[in-house]
């Protein structure tokens, strides 16, 4: 297995990326589509529920996944990563960061559907700096590699 893992490491980090993109891409765009939701009347709930549904389940779920399977096959890949420095454990805790938040959006998702939601526009706005300030420390830890 190993060698297969060595022989498919280019298109495994490929994907890897790939993946990881399109993740982002929405945990930047959700919470956005949150603050839009939450300061809207309630005529125009129904079109940002379906927007955010979709968003969700189409994209950011099947992303998620694939981000964690390419990561977990690049960790399995004989020589990638050494676990006796630092960035490694870092790279985790923010990927890590970043599911939770993941969840997190899913769960104030089901809160607007209830009319539940006690968080702001100005909270969600907030909250959306959670990703960029854990992408920062993703990339540079495993570009930097300390």
């Amino acid at each position: 297995m190993g060698d297969f893992l060595s022989d498919m490491y280019a298109w495994t980090k490929a994907l890897h990326v790939i993946s990881v993109i399109t993740w982002m891409a929405g945990l930047f765009y959700l919470p956005r589509l949150f603050v839009y939701h939450v300061e809207q009347d309630k005529a125009h709930a129904p079109v940002f529920e379906i927007m955010e549904l979709k968003l969700l389940r189409l994209i950011m779920n099947p992303a998620m996944i694939a981000t964690w399977v390419f990561g977990l096959l690049l960790l399995s890949t004989p020589g990638v990563v050494d676990w006796s420095a630092v960035w490694p454990w870092l790279k985790l805790l923010g990927v890590l960061g970043l599911t939770w938040f993941h969840h997190w959006l899913g769960r104030r998702r089901k809160d607007l559907i209830a009319g539940d939601c006690t968080v702001t526009g100005r909270q969600f706005r907030l909250m959306n700096e959670v990703p960029t300030l854990l992408m920062v420390l993703i990339v540079f830890s495993v570009v930097v590699k300390f």
